[in-house]
């Protein structure tokens, strides 16, 4: 038996409303095709469970979505109850639900505090009724107060609230104001998004031109203009760092000892095994993805078929190798093996997000090379740029490379 460290991902990929920003795998479904989703979740459950359970340990789980808090409890319970019999979760786990405003009540609260439920993420968003209304949002900021107070009032004291900036027509006051009233309220955690418009949305129809125009670095009509967009993240980082909260990644601050365990294990590079629709998993260096296709996935759930990394390569392609605990089945779309390459371009591109950056002793342990060796080039461009420092073994992005992550990033993809 092993202790090593496997994360859980849970998909619930239901919700009332799809908001108009919004390109994750969610959508509003019957009853009927819910209970459906849960035999079939519960299946895929006993699977992996049967199949890996003995060589980890779960230190986390997160029930993301989609809305989770929109589902009966008796869904939720019988999912953690049928994790619980068939993997080994930490008695301490951090466990986390994503709750929209509106779709929890005490009760709701009280079941997820005895199924084990520690932490809850709650999605604002903004707190600006009308802002609220243009994204599409189910709830006004009055339902999000009475599902804080609800919270809070259950017990809990781990608390993330999201927000997000860039939207349309927003200002910085007008953003200031909804992160100030955040503030007041004391959560523990903060998760502040600048919105990004994606393909295939209904937000995409309506701002694309704007938005190309945003990138581009010219007059917006409608959206934030760059600097306006600047301003609003340099905002964001002084007044939560004035309040007591610790950026400790490029869109994550909390209080001391409240940082997110399960996503530090994303950026990280720690296993990780997304469970129910269209989720994705990282376990020893392959990654794979379930198929995205509501019925298929159903279907295949019943009786996953064991496949070969062969099954996921192209015609006249040769496959790699798994370095072990190969996992890939009839569940997935898709199934990357990932090279030493693949592995050092993550482990620096995935750590760097952290404002601890990367460690030079995980990247020689993990590779048995020093650092400077394989990026020696690049680190020393962007230290001269000013991107880049370190100290105490750790290559860190500096604050003018917090603002320019995504070039400083891109740097390590060769």
């Amino acid at each position: 038996m092993n202790d090593r460290k496997l994360e859980l991902y849970i998909h619930i990929p239901f919700c009332m409303k799809k908001c108009d920003y919004c390109d994750f795998l969610s959508f509003p479904a019957e009853n009927r095709t819910q209970i459906q989703y849960l035999h079939a979740l519960l299946q895929e459950i006993r699977y992996f469970g049967e199949k890996i359970s003995d060589d980890y340990y779960v230190p986390t789980i997160y029930i993301g979505g989609g809305t989770p808090s929109w589902m009966d409890t008796e869904f939720l319970t019988a999912v953690l109850k049928q994790v619980y019999s068939s993997f080994r979760v930490l008695n301490d786990a951090e466990i986390t639900i994503e709750c929209n405003p509106g779709t929890v009540t005490a009760a709701k609260l009280e079941i997820y505090k005895k199924i084990g439920i520690n932490r809850l993420s709650i999605g604002l968003q903004s707190a600006d009724n009308k802002e609220l209304k243009l994204l599409g949002r189910i709830h006004t900021f009055e339902q999000f107060l009475k599902t804080y107070e609800l919270a809070r009032n259950a017990g809990y004291d781990n608390i993330n609230i999201d927000i997000m900036s860039g939207l349309p027509y927003q200002t910085l006051d007008k953003y200031m104001k909804t992160l100030q009233k955040v503030i007041r309220l004391k959560p523990e955690h903060v998760s502040a998004y600048s919105l990004i418009i994606e393909k295939g949305t209904p937000f995409y129809d309506r701002y694309k031109f704007d938005a190309v125009a945003q990138q581009a670095g010219i007059r917006t009509q409608i959206l934030p203009n760059e600097d306006e967009a600047y301003r609003m993240y340099k905002a964001t980082q002084d007044l939560l760092k004035k309040a007591g909260y610790e950026q400790y990644e490029i869109s994550n601050f909390a209080k001391k000892g409240y940082e997110c365990k399960h996503n530090i294990g994303y950026w990280t590079r720690e296993n990780y095994l997304g469970l129910g629709l269209g989720a994705s998993s990282l376990v020893d260096n392959v990654r794979y993805a379930n198929t995205r296709d509501l019925y298929e996935y159903m279907k295949r759930c019943e009786e996953p078929e064991t496949l070969t990394p062969s099954d996921f390569v192209k015609e006249g392609e040769t496959p790699g190798q798994p370095e072990k605990n190969w996992i890939g089945c009839s569940l997935h779309a898709s199934a990357e093996i990932l090279s030493r390459k693949d592995q050092m371009e993550e482990f620096m591109f995935l750590g760097l997000r952290m404002n601890t950056g990367v460690s030079r002793m995980d990247f020689e342990k993990n590779f048995g090379v020093q650092i400077e060796a394989v990026y020696l080039e690049v680190i020393r461009k962007l230290k001269a740029e000013g991107l880049l420092e370190s100290a105490e073994g750790r290559i860190a992005l500096t604050d003018r490379g917090m603002d320019l992550a995504n070039y400083v990033m891109a740097q390590f993809l060769f």
